[in-house]
């Protein structure tokens, strides 16, 4: 790659969006390049390997819809996906369309500069490279920027140090080690079970303990997989019309927990329970706005986790006191079963926060714990820590660090204003993860796709979002999730996992109001956008 290359197209990430996007733009005739920074496809499910990951979306969900061919001929083998089945999906993909020819891997986008004068953005890439193009699209992910925490003494310890979202691509095995791991989010709860299998012992760290349901994974059902196929384009459809990750054949209930009996709430949330999965946050329609709902659910889940585990000190410690469903929802195999092993200790580091990573372990407040391995599963500086590790510069040389100081600001999760031809895909501002990721991708690509061709046959420039429309959208975010629960505990999606990380309430809630008023916008001819 010569360091004078010109694009009509850079996208930044070679992910689920950023394959989907280098599809659609090579559909518009448009010459475009894709920057990676790991050596091969798949964005999250190349960088997440650890034990147990898998994904918490149906599989018949989480695919690709834009080829009839390649959904109907591809077959999963099991409701959840692992890690290794997504990936090798992905590589599918990009085989099949041989995508990875305009694809540089091991290269990471350092900086990108808007030029006035060209309506084009310089980019910077970590080889030295300097490319130019007219449309920047970052699909570098929501949750995709690990958070490694200051621990004191990180650099002091004898043994291996891993984090969930960088696992050696070789595997680790735990067999005889003495293992401590540091979180109880998402990627813990899938990676602890197996962990503590092979483990000799295993310690557990937990800063605030964690809301989860049971998977119940299984073989796909042949059946109901061909049910489905037969009409998938209805099924596609019926997907977009989900506020969040529900399945579209297991649709929520539209009631509420207040308009039935005490007997029929526990019957309802029983049979959620043992069906598994996302669905049983869909007992009830009000789960994230009423808080009667709400506690009738938490309460179920509090004392299923007491019935699992045997020691009623563990089970006390292992149930939240917080809103159910204010922190992302999290499925699990075997999370709460594996506090009955032996094997197994839990620590709360709330009540004795850890002071220190020693030579030989883990020192907290009043004890320590002698460890041979130590594995941090502490989460990501979401939805903007990857657009913020980018030196990003608009008009005037202004930052998005600058324009993002107290928070990020947009226009539809879309665009920022003062950053002209710069596209987020899935960015703050937009549902991303409040609901199924493949769906918000999708919508979020096809619109984008859409607006460069209207650009590129118009001969336009540039589009940029306006500043009024801008406020007015943050002030829409900000008055949806006010309605809601999610803003009523300590959670990623306000920031509070990061230290200093402005306060706010990053996605937006309700995914189908949010594509009629993408739809709206462009009807409008582009409205809140200045084209030139």
């Amino acid at each position: 790659m010569s360091a004078t290359e010109n694009f009509a197209v850079i996208i930044v990430g070679a992910g689920i969006s950023g394959m989907y996007m280098l599809y659609r733009m090579r559909k518009l005739g448009l010459s475009v390049r894709v920057i990676e920074a790991g050596s091969g496809v798949g964005g999250t499910w190349y960088w997440n390997r650890y034990p147990g990951a898998r994904c918490d979306t149906d599989t018949l969900e989480y695919s690709y819809s834009f080829d009839e061919d390649l959904q109907q001929e591809w077959e999963w083998p099991e409701r959840y996906p692992t890690q290794p089945e997504i990936l090798k999906y992905l590589n599918h993909v990009a085989d099949r369309f041989d995508l990875r020819r305009d694809i540089t891997f091991d290269t990471r986008v350092e900086a990108a500069l808007y030029d006035e004068a060209t309506s084009r953005w310089q980019i910077a890439t970590d080889d030295g490279a300097e490319l130019s193009a007219q449309f920047l699209v970052m699909a570098t992910g929501s949750i995709s920027a690990p958070n490694i925490p200051a621990i004191e003494g990180m650099n002091n310890f004898n043994g291996p140090v891993y984090h969930t979202a960088r696992w050696p691509h070789e595997g680790v095995d735990f067999s005889g080690w003495r293992v401590g791991i540091v979180g109880t989010g998402s990627s813990a709860v899938q990676a602890i079970p197996v962990i503590a299998e092979q483990a000799a012992h295993l310690t557990v760290f937990q800063r605030a303990p964690q809301w989860s349901v049971p998977a119940h994974n299984r073989p796909s059902d042949p059946k109901m997989v061909a049910e489905i196929k037969a009409d998938y384009a209805g099924f596609r459809a019926r997907n977009r019309l989900q506020s969040g990750a529900q399945l579209s054949h297991i649709p929520a209930n539209d009631f509420s927990a207040t308009e039935i009996s005490a007997e029929e709430q526990q019957h309802i949330l029983e049979e959620r329970w043992q069906l598994g999965g996302f669905p049983f946050f869909g007992a009830f329609n009000d789960i994230t706005v009423n808080p009667e709902s709400n506690k009738v659910t938490a309460d179920f889940v509090r004392a299923k986790i007491h019935d699992i585990v045997k020691d009623p000190k563990v089970a006390e410690m292992l149930t939240p006191d917080y809103t159910i469903h204010c922190k992302r929802p999290v499925l699990d195999s075997g999370y709460f079963e594996t506090y009955n092993r032996s094997n197994v200790l839990l620590v709360d580091i709330n009540a004795a926060p850890i002071e220190e990573i020693t030579p030989t372990g883990i020192r907290t407040d009043d004890a320590d714990y002698d460890l041979d391995l130590i594995v941090l599963a502490t989460g990501f500086d979401a939805m903007t820590g990857a657009l913020l590790r980018i030196d990003i510069r608009g008009r005037h040389g202004r930052t998005l660090r600058e324009e993002w100081a107290h928070g990020p600001v947009n226009y539809l999760g879309l665009q920022v204003s003062g950053f002209p031809n710069l596209f987020t895909i899935t960015g703050p501002g937009s549902p991303s993860v409040l609901t199924n990721m493949m769906v918000a991708i999708e919508q979020h690509v096809e619109w984008v796709t859409d607006c460069i061709g209207f650009m590129v046959e118009n001969d336009h420039a540039s589009i940029e979002a306006t500043e009024a429309a801008q406020e007015a959208w943050v002030a829409h975010v900000n008055e949806v999730a006010d309605q809601t629960l999610w803003v009523s505990c300590q959670n990623w999606y306000q920031g509070h996992n990061i230290p200093g990380k402005p306060r706010v309430f990053m996605p937006l809630p309700g995914f189908p109001p949010y594509v009629e008023k993408c739809e709206e916008v462009v009807a409008k001819g582009y409205e809140g956008f200045v084209l030139s």
